[in-house]
């Protein structure tokens, strides 16, 4: 029974690692847009577009099980 809560618990960082990340860039991203010009613009643009990027990414690379 321990064996598997040892697993739960460090599964949780595993799933959850990648959806705070691309979060946390689109936030930075949705804040650069707002309070920068210039290359502000285009560091938002390019933070914005991972989220898009990764599923773009996870369609293409994606394996059956």
């Amino acid at each position: 029974m321990k064996h598997t809560q040892d697993l739960g618990r460090r599964a949780l960082p595993a799933i959850f690692a990648w959806p705070l990340l691309l979060t946390g860039l689109s936030g930075a991203g949705l804040v650069l847009a707002l309070i920068g010009d210039g290359a502000w613009d285009a560091i938002s643009w390019l933070l914005l577009a991972t989220p898009v990027a990764a599923i773009a990414w996870s369609i293409v690379f994606r394996t059956r099980r």
